[in-house]
Formats: C-alpha cells, structure tokens, sequence
C-alpha cells in the first residue's frame, strides 16, 4: 500500500474502524497523531469553531448531532470561507473552487447528487492550443503535447512517491521534466518540439497557483488525487454550500453561529482544580459543569489538570472554551500565529506552518453578449474545445522571469441551463498577483477595473475564432460585458492566497502536514487545527480534504470525552473505534494510466 493510501485509511475522519490498542503504534510511520487513549468521564465539552468554511460547518455538523454545544465564529458576514458565488452579467459563477476532485467515495459529490447540482465531465480528448507567438496549432498537436506531459507526471508521480527520502529537496518538477525530456531529444526529438513541451510543462502552475519551477519533486506525490473522475461544478457550488450550511447549524439546540465575529487571539490555560469544582470562569461560554481535562489523562486523584482556551474577538470580547478548533485558512495561520497565540506555538508547529507554502491562484471571469468563439449557432459545443491552453506569450510585455501561460475554460460548454458565454481564466502565481494588485482598490465593474481587465485578456481571447471587432455584423459580440476577478490574494480573511503547495526546498512536508494535524501536540490542552492543510495526503488543497479534515477532528474530540458519534443516518460510532485503518468501498488513491488521460491530466486536474 502506497504512503498516500496508508495515510488515507488511516485518517480519523473514516469512522467506524479498528483503533490500535494500547500496545500498539499506528501501522504507519508517516501518521503519528496521537490516539489518546484516555476518554474524559461524565462531561460534555464546550467547543468553539472559529471559522465557517467547508472544514468548520463539517466539524460543527458532527459534533452537534453527537451533543456537544458548539459556538460557531466566522469572521466574514456569511458562511463558506472561499466556497463563494457572485453574479457578473446576470450569471452566477463561483470565486472559489469549481471542481470536486475525484468522484469515488467523495462527500462532496455526495452532496451535489443529494442537492441536484449539475456537474459537467468536461471532455479530455480535445483541447486547443494557441503557442507562444499566438498561433494556433492542430488540435492533434495540442492533444499530443498535453499527452507527453502527462506521461511525465505520471512518472513523476511514481517516481516521487517511491524514492521521496532520497530526491535532493532543491529538485524541482520542472528539472524532472526537463532531464526526461532532454533524455528523449538524445533519441531524435527536434529542437521546437522540446521546447513545446517545456511551454506546456508549465501547464501544471495553475493547478498549484506557483510556478512550476517552484513545485517540490520530492514531495510531488503529495498533490496525487482521489480515485474516479474530476468533474466541474455547472451550475456552481451554492447549493451544496446551502446544505452544507443547513446542516451545521440547524442543531438549533447546539449550534450557535456568530457571523461576523473575528477571533485575534486564542490564550490556553491551565491549572490544577480540586474534582468537585468547575473551571470558575463563566465569561463568554465558559463551562461550569465540574470536570477539566488532563494531557490526554484523566486524573483520578482528588485534583486534576483543567484546560481551557479563551478566545479574544476583535472587539476585545474574551470566551473561554473546553475545546476550540481553528479552521483558519493556512495563509492565515502564516501571517499571525507568532502574535495570535498564547503561548507561543511549539516550535516545531511553528515551523510546519511555515514550510508549507500558500498558493496564488486567482480567477477571471469575461462574459461576452453571446460565445462568439463558437461557431453562429450558440448551441454547436463541437465548433471548439472547452479548454484552451495558451503557451508563455511572446506577443504581450510581461517580465521574462514570470511565466503568463493561462489556461482558459469556455462555460458555454456547461450543460443547459448552466451555460453562458463567459470565458475562465485561471491565473497563478506572480502574474495573478501582478493582477490583483491592479484591481484590488477598484470599484467592480467600473471603468478603470474593466479597463485593467480587458487590457490583460483581450491578447488572448482576441486569437479565439470569429473574433472580428471590424465586423459590424459580429463586433458587439466580441466585446465584454462585464469582468469579474477574484482578489483571494488581498483579503486577509483568505489568508491572502489559495490553498497549500510544496515548494522547492521543503525538507519534511509530509511530516509538516501531520505535525499540523496534531497541532503540533496541543490538541490535549484544547486546541485543535482543521483546513485543507490538514487534510489526508490524497485530497490536500481541496473542498473535500477541509470536509474531512473537519470531520476528522470533530471525531477525536467526540472520542476524547468518550461519545458516540452519531452519523447522518441516525445510528452511532462506539468512541472506541474511531481511528485506525478502514475497509470496504471507500475513496482511494486515482490509479494514474498514461493511456487515459481522465479527469486528473493537465486541462482539469485541481483548478
């Protein structure tokens, strides 16, 4: 079993399994999150959830059905985190992420199917590809280059996932590819057609939100994904996040959502109480019911170890807790844990947080009165690709050390009623950050942000057919109504960026990663981490990875106070068999096929 698998079947958010016993070490090396082993007797805990993002409605959902009472802080005015939809020009699009990835065993894909959310499995066999001088090459040309590169990441894959330990951490994915591809021009392959590949080699950056020449090889098996297909989310996320909400808080008796509450600070304290008395503090949502928390011990002796952890709101309002689990996003985790703890993290949490780096993925939405690159019927999805990859661009001034390559998706593809006629961009790295920084201050929509936009898109949607600006007959049609660009760089709130990545350099991300998930050990004094940061390897930088990453910890708080945890269904988990290594039909790791190139090659892997 593959580490990437061994650590998905051990992940606590699995439920129903067998626990290793006292005797025992978890059967892998690479998942030390410590099973405690003792349950605190007769108390049911006060749990803050500060953040309500996909990881804190899932953790919140679970611990309330299983009666704990649980206080629900979100900074922002809604719920959802970066699972957000905006409408431009009358269509609803998505902010954060449009893709479930992998379709076998996913809760999110659940939920869709539950909610009648149409999905789209965009078609792989074509795409368009327009060179770095702006032409467009064959069809054929560009589904043979996309197939080259995703033979190598499949080997790179295997290759980082079996010899990790041994890759030089300074190697990056780009000098892999390189030295392959060097290895094949000894064989023959002509000088354009090697440079071609390195051009759509650089493909991968969006997926990550960095440059490809700053991807990790050493820990390139971290970005493998769930067994089954990536599909698109047509008519957008807002129904699944509608029942994702509904769910979190509609345990009226024990879910208390506070919008627009920041947390700044979080203090953990602790002190040694007689067992007779509470934790004397009924400020905010203290707990007074008599029995504290020890290291991951109860005490039986006539005094114990009390834990809390008291938070400070923004507005310098203090609530004190049994448990808290932050869900803030690890951008953010990078900006303010020197100053938003007390004490201080533990150095090796510390160091975690700050080795795994934040991606800069954004997104730019260009709606045109109707989907002129199509051919005259709006209908005819087969006049051209969905995808359309545009190489490092000679024809527009950018800096030469900054890849501007950009992969576009046409939503005119989505099934109806889902479609319109809106181009995708997906923008990474310093050339999104070059953008955002342009636009963040400016009024959406105006003149001067739609100015800002159109001079960065139309170089390329300008080289799509039909465009005819001249043309009385068709000009209206190549002109945008209306430009949408995220900004998650500029809000603080996102953590200012993506989701996580590994960078060249990284030592120890895999251990960083489950350093995290263990809260680098404070989790027996009250503090706990949830996010996409902490998810299982398999589904890192993904909505379902903060599904499961919150369910996960919901879980081991349930087990440390020795609850049943009830599921959906109504029925119960023995806190005894909550962590450990599950069987049956569940998600997986994607067994990688060069021949196939499905939902995970380089048009939809993790964008």
């Amino acid at each position: 079993m593959s580490r990437i698998s061994l650590d998905l079947a051990n992940s606590a958010h699995n439920g129903p399994a067998q626990r290793p016993t006292s005797s025992t070490t978890p059967s892998s090396p690479m998942h030390p999150i410590r099973h405690a082993s003792t349950m605190v007797a007769n108390k049911v805990p006060q749990v803050a959830v500060v953040g309500a993002g996909f990881a804190g409605l899932r953790c919140a959902d679970v611990l309330a059905r299983s009666g704990v009472k649980v206080t629900l802080f979100e900074a922002r005015d809604r719920i959802g985190g970066r699972v957000h939809q905006i409408e431009s020009a009358g269509h609803l699009v998505d902010m954060g992420p449009n893709w479930i990835h992998g379709t076998k065993g996913n809760p999110i894909l659940r939920l869709a199917q539950q909610t009648g959310t149409l999905i789209m499995e965009p078609e792989e066999e074509r795409q368009a590809l327009f060179d770095t001088e702006g032409t467009r090459r064959p069809d054929s040309e560009a589904v043979d280059l996309s197939a080259k590169i995703w033979d190598l990441v499949v080997d790179a894959f295997k290759y980082s996932d079996e010899n990790s330990a041994r890759i030089d951490p300074a190697v990056s994915l780009f000098e892999y590819f390189r030295a392959k591809i060097d290895d094949d021009n000894d064989g023959g392959l002509d000088r354009r057609k090697r440079d071609d590949l390195l051009r759509e080699a650089q493909m991968w950056g969006p997926f990550v939100g960095d440059a490809i020449e700053t991807q990790s090889l050493k820990f390139f098996f971290l970005e493998e994904c769930i067994e089954g297909e990536n599909v698109f989310v047509a008519s957008t996320y807002r129904d699944i996040l509608r029942e994702a909400g509904r769910s979190a808080t509609g345990h009226s008796d024990n879910v208390e959502l506070r919008l627009e509450t920041e947390i700044v600070h979080f203090r953990l304290d602790s002190g040694v109480v007689a067992n007779d008395e509470g934790n004397g503090n009924d400020e905010g949502n203290g707990n007074n019911d008599g029995s504290g928390l020890g290291d991951d011990n109860v005490n039986n002796n006539s005094h114990h170890h009390h834990h809390t952890v008291t938070l400070t709101t923004s507005s310098h309002q203090n609530h004190t807790f049994d448990e808290v689990i932050v869900t803030c996003p690890l951008g953010w985790l990078k900006r303010n844990h020197e100053k938003a703890f007390t004490p201080s993290l533990p150095d090796r949490l510390a160091s975690a947080i700050s080795n795994i780096n934040y991606g800069r993925l954004e997104k730019l939405y260009v709606t045109f009165p109707r989907a002129f690159w199509l051919s005259s019927n709006d209908d005819d999805t087969e006049s051209y690709p969905v995808f359309t990859h545009f190489h490092d661009p000679s024809y527009i001034p950018h800096p030469q050390d900054e890849a501007w390559n950009q992969s576009v998706v046409s939503l005119a593809h989505l099934p109806s009623p889902a479609a319109h006629p809106t181009l995708l961009f997906y923008i990474y790295g310093a050339c999104g950050t070059r953008l955002v920084n342009a636009t963040a201050d400016l009024p959406v929509g105006g003149d001067e942000y739609n100015r800002t936009l159109d001079a960065f898109a139309r170089p390329f949607y300008s080289r799509l057919p039909n465009y005819a600006p001249g043309d009385p007959s068709s000009c209206c049609c190549c002109t945008p109504t209306a430009f949408l660009m995220t900004k998650w760089q500029a809000d603080r709130f996102a953590g200012n960026g993506s989701y996580c990545n590994f960078q060249v350099g990284l030592q120890r991300g895999d251990e960083d990663i489950e350093c995290m998930r263990d809260a680098g050990g404070l989790t027996g004094r009250g503090l706990w981490l949830a996010g996409e940061h902490t998810a299982p390897f398999i589904a890192l930088g993904t909505t379902t990875g903060a599904w499961w990453s919150g369910e996960a910890v919901a879980r081991r708080v349930c087990r440390k106070y020795g609850l049943e945890v009830v599921e959906e269904g109504g029925g119960t988990v023995a806190v005894d068999r909550v962590n450990g290594v599950v069987t049956g039909q569940e998600a997986g790791k994607k067994e990688l096929d060069k021949k196939r190139m499905d939902g995970a090659n380089l048009s939809g892997l993790a964008i």
